[in-house]
């Protein structure tokens, strides 16, 4: 076929400022089309050795340059992104499925905002001091990197958590070594193309490419990598904490959700159905803060169920690439397979799926007919023990069920074994902050969603994951303290 004669874009691991060929090598493909397009090394302990080697003779240079010679790299790093930002775009359109739109407006700028926001934050860092007069002494608190940093980033937005977790890492002075996922690595090597550029000095940023069980775990095992920054699935943080623990590393484990939205009676309907729609289908649901169980007070519940289905039935899916759609490829075969058989077990128990798959028929371009495509999908009359109201699904796919009063609402919302993110609609300010207080959630939006401040905490509770990260967060999670007493 005319796809096979193209050639394939080949990516190699990025050590020690140059580009190195790997010895095999996995097929990625175009979730839009099915077709293989790209071939990512399928690193492993070599390799991971070797970029950790680099990584530690890079720490002492960079870590001891002042805050503003780094900040000034990560604002160049920034500018050379921002310009590329069409050709970025395209890149993680194409290798993750997600729309042309999405990657333009969210992934691409936030990437870019990741740097610009830590190169500024790391500027206005302080420590604590303490005096005992009565016993002549003066305590105070030094920070310091802690060396190479292990960084592991998942395929749902690639760049853009990836550079979540670079940025602060190099602000603080630590070097790294990451592993994007082998679904969506070509970001992450278009990203190492600049670095010589933005004045990265070598061997601060080392990105080895493949998969978990492979790459992943050697940098997990690697005796000379103090930290590990991980944003994945729950199953695999377990396997990271149990082979970190021999090594004492410290971990940070931003982890999945199975995010409430509880809507009260007196929600403005005009606001909450466009973002609770955006807030479940949004880059294919493929987001750990997306919505998948909506709780709705039976006052309006058939109100909002009818306008919620017609509004969820216009969303287009289609060709990626196209700006006018709304909803484009899942990541993989097997993930759309997975995210299938949740709406089948929800039939055979007894929900209705009321629009989506299995219900409508989705009709796709020529060319993407063996994409991994599937439509909004909304179940109601689902019951909480479901694992449709259990598990992280992380496709287009959301359950909508009636609640009665406030308590019983909060009981139902935090009995799932997660707790990242939890979204409240209601026009009633005390009950706002009751419903907040209550939630077992690391996140709590009022009547939106999605809006984040970079400075503040993120992460979740529960199996939602370990530790948090923000402005003031991510440098103590990159950093080690120190408390200085000193006699005069």
């Amino acid at each position: 076929t005319m796809a096979d004669s193209k050639p394939l874009l080949v990516l190699e691991n990025f050590i020690a400022g140059k580009f190195v060929p790997c010895s095999s090598y996995l097929d990625s493909y175009d979730p839009s089309t099915g077709d293989v397009y790209c071939r990512v090394p399928d690193s492993g302990k070599e390799e991971v050795e070797a970029a950790v080697k680099a990584a530690k003779a890079a720490f002492p240079i960079w870590s001891s340059k002042s805050p503003l010679e780094r900040s000034q790299i990560l604002n160049k790093l920034a500018d050379l992104i921002e310009h590329d930002l069409e050709a970025f775009a395209q890149a993680e359109s194409k290798d993750q499925g997600k729309t042309i739109t999405f990657a333009r407006t969210v992934d691409i700028p936030r990437a870019v905002y990741n740097f610009r926001f830590f190169a500024s934050s790391i500027l206005h860092h302080t420590t604590e001091c303490t005096e005992m007069a009565s016993v002549g002494c003066m305590h105070y608190t030094s920070r310091a990197p802690m060396g190479v940093a292990g960084l592991i980033s998942p395929w749902n937005l690639p760049l853009y958590l990836l550079t979540w977790k670079i940025a602060p890492a190099i602000a603080c002075g630590n070097t790294v070594v990451a592993k994007p996922s082998e679904m969506t690595s070509v970001t992450a090597w278009m990203m190492c193309k600049l670095l010589e550029k933005a004045g990265m000095p070598h061997g601060v940023v080392n990105v080895v490419f493949g998969t978990g069980p492979k790459a992943g775990e050697a940098l997990v095992c690697h005796p000379d990598v103090p930290l590990i920054s991980f944003t994945g699935s729950t199953l695999t943080a377990q396997r990271i904490t149990e082979r970190s623990a021999p090594h004492c590393k410290r971990l940070s484990l931003e982890l999945g959700g199975k995010n409430p939205a509880i809507i009260f009676d007196d929600a403005d309907l005009s606001q909450c159905i466009p973002t609770t729609l955006r807030s479940s289908f949004a880059n294919q649901g493929e987001i750990c803060l997306c919505t998948s169980r909506i709780f709705v007070q039976r006052g309006i519940y058939n109100e909002f169920l009818k306008r919620f289905v017609a509004e969820a039935k216009k969303w287009k899916v289609g060709n990626p690439s196209d700006p006018a759609v709304d909803v484009g490829a899942l990541i993989s075969k097997e993930h759309l397979e997975k995210v299938r058989s949740y709406v089948k077990k929800a039939q055979a128990e007894g929900a209705r799926v009321l629009c989506g798959e299995g219900v409508d028929s989705l009709s796709l371009p020529t060319g993407n007919q063996k994409g991994y495509f599937m439509l909004p999908t909304v179940i109601t009359e689902v019951k909480d023990e479901s694992c449709c109201m259990q598990d992280e699904i992380f496709g287009p796919v959301t359950c909508v069920v009636a609640f009665d009063t406030e308590e019983e609402v909060i009981e139902r919302a935090n009995g799932v074994k997660y707790g990242l993110a939890a979204t409240v609609w209601s026009s009633n300010v005390g009950r706002v902050h009751r419903m907040a207080r209550r939630l077992q959630s690391g996140l709590v939006w009022t009547n939106c969603w999605l809006i984040r401040d970079l400075n503040l905490p993120f992460g979740g509770m529960k199996a939602s994951g370990v530790g948090r990260e923000g402005g003031k967060d991510s440098y103590e999670f990159f950093t080690e303290v120190k408390t200085i007493t000193i006699k005069h």
